[in-house]
């Protein structure tokens, strides 16, 4: 499998993160950060999957589907 090294430039939303990591100086504080970045990552997440329930892509038929499909990647041997 080939590694793609391609450079890119740092968006400023990827700057900041990095900013931010770069002053944690405790545990406790590392823990504070990434509880905020989960807590904005499920709410992004619950906004999403509320539009659409919505608008119909997502229902409970479609829910119910996808809790008995096999989504793991086949192992290789």
């Amino acid at each position: 499998m080939a590694l793609d090294m391609t450079l890119t430039e740092i968006t400023p939303a990827q700057m900041l993160v990095l900013k931010s990591f770069a002053n944690v100086s405790s545990e406790e504080e590392l823990s504070a950060l990434m509880k905020t970045l989960k807590k904005f990552y499920a709410q992004r997440l619950e906004k999403e999957l509320d539009r659409l329930w919505t608008d119909g892509t997502l229902d409970q038929m479609r829910l119910d589907e996808l809790q008995s499909e096999h989504l793991r990647t086949p192992y290789r041997g």
